[in-house]
């Protein structure tokens, strides 16, 4: 009985820790935001029918579809960053946290100075691998990456925006 307990306990936790409704944006910003899927839709959206999820070995692992979501670009174009030169933002850097955190790196000049940027999206609805549970509301992902899982953060809960020591 004890196991059965144990095993329940495991599985819920494991579920729920995908589940994202809303992610913070802080580090070396003026003002930290919070984020849920209401502010998303002042955002222009963008979709695609479905795109496989390759992991580092480039095995399909699953595949998602009906994906709707907005750039990650363009909501970080309206936070402000602490810096006295633009020129400084080459030496920016932006982690993206899930629930569970795992963490992905993106450099600021890849987002708004490269064709990356142009794709890399937060994801607002998704159809996943139903018995995987990747619900997760708010997710990201790199669809031009090859390896598209290793930077799919299912369940976003966080940006934070730093700097290069």
């Amino acid at each position: 009985m004890r196991y059965i307990t144990l095993i329940i306990l495991l599985f819920s936790l494991t579920v729920h820790a995908q589940e994202s409704k809303q992610f913070t944006i802080d580090g070396k910003i003026k003002n930290p935001t919070t984020l849920n899927l209401s502010n998303l839709k002042e955002f222009k959206s963008l979709s695609l029918d479905s795109m496989v999820v390759f992991n580092h070995l480039m095995q399909r692992k699953s595949s998602i579809k009906n994906i709707k979501g907005v750039l990650l670009k363009d909501v970080l174009s309206k936070i402000e960053i602490e810096t006295a030169s633009p020129k400084v933002l080459s030496e920016y850097y932006i982690v993206c946290t899930a629930t569970d955190n795992y963490k992905v790196v993106f450099s600021w000049n890849e987002l708004f100075n490269s064709e990356t940027g142009k794709h890399v999206m937060i994801l607002t609805a998704f159809d996943a691998n139903p018995v995987k549970n990747e619900k997760g509301n708010i997710a990201l992902i790199s669809p031009t990456d090859e390896a598209t899982g290793r930077r799919f953060v299912k369940g976003l809960s966080k940006i934070t925006i730093l700097q290069v020591n």
